[in-house]
């Protein structure tokens, strides 16, 4: 695992602007979690973890998390055997991105926009206010998994630039069915699992730059990383990676361990994200360093699937 890891790291440090099709060629990271027999690696999702969480650190824009993960999760879990051979081997290539669309539980707490789709005699009507780009679009709606083209497709200005959202309309557009939908669930946890990776990964680089500046910055003759404040607050910082890290390796045993990393991932990138913006000082505020860049990022994983107050009302409702 870490010399996949470190292999990713490298990549995208030599290459941070490479297509998704170079990257998933040179390194095979589309097809990470396709069946061998439609041409990808057969790995599970420790290996898949294990790219999400570099990506992550990156604040790499590849579409992974939608391709990768989401289109080839719901294709090997609810899509027939035709859906399989037609669609996994050009994902599996990086020759095509893709997305996926879920239907809204009716149970949602909060305020996560909800999609509004409607499938019925091969047709799809509705719209889906925010999904992640992918020019193959899969929709799980009316008790099944379908393909369609959307009728529009009106792309967002985003603060986070790493993870262009767009909204899709579908008019009465025709819609393949490619199988049900009895593992939609089971295929939307794996999704928070894998961008629970992501989020740690972005963590943990969040508070290496802030021990990194801590130590270099100066004032009143000594490094600030000497002063209790700072030392104090980078040791709670660690603390929550280190535990992000242990919920996002667990995230894919069942959905109740990916709510608990949901949940916890988000709000321990969003509080690192901030503290490296705190110990930077003014520069942390600037538009030409990152850690604003990490900042957005964090923000915007935090609302991508459910927010994590979200995830914990789901898990109060399931447990309790």
């Amino acid at each position: 695992m870490d010399l996949l890891r470190g292999t990713v790291r490298s990549y995208l440090s030599r290459r941070p602007s490479a297509t998704w099709a170079d990257f998933a060629q040179a390194l095979g990271v589309a097809g990470l979690a396709v069946p061998e027999e439609y041409g990808g690696a057969g790995c599970g999702p420790e290996e898949v973890a294990s790219v999400a969480r570099e990506l992550g650190r990156a604040l790499s824009p590849q579409p992974f998390l939608q391709t990768a993960v989401l289109a080839v999760e719901a294709l090997k879990r609810d899509g027939d055997r035709e859906a399989r051979e037609r669609l996994l081997p050009p994902l599996a290539e990086g020759s095509t991105t893709a997305t996926v669309i879920f239907a809204s539980p009716s149970y949602l707490p909060g305020p996560t926009p909800q999609n509004h789709l409607e499938l019925a005699n091969g047709s799809l009507s509705g719209e889906a206010p925010y999904v992640l780009e992918g020019d193959l679009v899969l929709v799980y709606a009316g008790g099944h998994l379908a393909e369609a083209r959307p009728a529009a497709r009106e792309p967002y200005t985003t603060m986070d630039t790493t993870r262009p959202l767009s909204r899709l309309v579908f008019d009465r557009t025709p819609a393949t069915i490619l199988g049900g939908d009895a593992h939609m669930e089971e295929v939307r946890a794996l999704g928070i699992a894998a961008l629970a990776a992501e989020q740690a990964g972005g963590a943990e680089r969040c508070l290496e730059a802030a021990v990194e500046y801590a130590k270099q910055r100066r004032q009143f003759g000594q490094p600030i990383g000497a002063f209790q404040a700072i030392k104090h607050k980078l040791a709670d910082v660690a603390l929550l990676v280190e535990s992000a890290r242990s919920a996002a390796l667990a995230a894919h045993e069942s959905a109740t361990n990916a709510a608990i990393a949901g949940a916890y991932c988000g709000d321990a990138y969003l509080r690192a994200a901030g503290e490296n913006i705190q110990v930077h000082g003014g520069i942390g505020i600037t538009w030409e360093h990152d850690a604003h860049r990490y900042f957005k990022r964090a923000t915007s994983d935090a609302r991508l699937f459910r927010t994590p107050r979200e995830h914990r009302e789901l898990l109060a409702r399931e447990l309790f």
